[in-house]
């Protein structure tokens, strides 16, 4: 089976890329550029993309509701143009549906840290209010990351040792019976499992995921999942979103990021595991430690999913390479997004 036959017979959903940010922060970017984004709007169609989470990132700073509000607004813009062939996605039956028509491709927003709704010293019902405005804005929002890399109001972040926060359990509250998930994907461990237990002592309707993470025991690194909350984002019916950036998979060796989904798979993550690409603009990255972000065969989502559904598919069989390329992820949406 070729890498285009398998395009042709997976559509792919993917939880996370930073596009959103690169074009409304990089003078002179394009939704076409597939030279400065491994997500340009061509590597998409070519990929057979057919739903991709927008995250609305902000860092945690001054300013960072402004710098999240101009990403609503091009989320907007996005869904506004007819040339670009991009549909925003609210519903159950309109995700059935881009999925099953060809060249289409869906995007939904999420947010990348709460500092985008919510700043350090502002009240938090103003910030309520200005997330109300993003999820007005973009139809909806598929999830919301608490945190980014540091700690902030609501709790701390990957390099933090901070738990939550009473600002993080209000903001949980909130998401009760909104059909929008917790993402665990850049919360410290203490803040992770602070949030599962609120959740539960509050029996709070709150679906939880990790969008964009890889596996610990694969690769020692904090973005990266422990068991335990591998084990708990399984049992909470959820999605573990596999990370393609070379840091979080293994510094030396690409074939790591099969390693990951193999790992997942033998740790039970059959309906759990999925794509979370991450892709961004890195050009101007101070690190140079981090260069390349990709390696070459997970570069660009024109290429990059086939690659691995190609690794893959005689290893596995066709069912769980249907649910690792969409289906686990459309299943989760669907069943999150009904009216209840």
């Amino acid at each position: 089976m070729t890498q285009q036959a398998i395009s042709q017979r997976y559509p792919i959903i993917d939880l996370h890329c930073d596009l959103l940010v690169y074009l409304t922060d990089v003078p002179g970017s394009r939704i076409d550029n597939v030279l400065e984004i491994g997500c340009a709007l061509p590597a998409l169609t070519e990929g057979n993309v057919k739903l991709q989470v927008m995250a609305i990132y902000s860092a945690t700073a001054p300013g960072s509701t402004g710098y999240a509000a101009l990403q609503r607004d091009m989320f907007e813009l996005l869904a506004r143009d007819p040339t670009n062939n991009l549909h925003n996605i609210t519903t159950p039956e309109q995700l059935q549906q881009v999925i099953q028509e060809p060249g289409s491709i869906g995007m939904v927003a999420a947010v990348e840290n709460a500092s985008g709704f919510c700043e350090e010293n502002e009240p938090l019902e103003e910030g309520f209010k200005k997330l109300e405005k993003i999820i007005e804005a973009c139809g909806r929002i598929l999830y919301i990351s608490m945190t980014h890399n540091d700690a902030n109001r609501f709790g701390g972040g990957n390099f933090s040792d901070k738990g939550i926060t009473r600002d993080g359990q209000m903001l949980i509250d909130y998401m009760h019976g909104r059909q929008i998930a917790i993402d665990l994907a850049h919360t410290s461990d203490a803040l992770a499992f602070d949030i599962l237990t609120h959740i539960d002592k509050e029996r709070l309707d709150v679906p939880v995921i990790a969008s964009h993470s890889n596996f610990r025991a694969v690769w020692d690194q904090r973005r990266n999942l422990p068991d335990e909350l591998v084990q708990e984002v399984i049992r909470r019916n959820g999605l573990i979103g596999m990370n393609f950036l070379r840091a979080f998979l293994n510094t030396e060796d690409p074939e790591f990021l099969i390693n990951h989904i193999l790992y997942g798979l033998d740790k039970g993550a059959q309906d759990a595991i999925c794509f979370g690409a991450d892709y961004f603009y890195f050009a101007d990255h101070p690190d140079p430690a981090r260069f390349p972000f990709y390696y070459k065969e997970h570069e660009q989502a024109g290429t990059s999913y086939n690659f691995i559904l190609d690794r893959l598919k005689n290893t596995l069989p066709q069912e769980q390479l249907a649910k690792l390329a969409y289906r686990n992820a459309q299943q989760f949406i669907e069943r999150i997004w009904q009216i209840k």
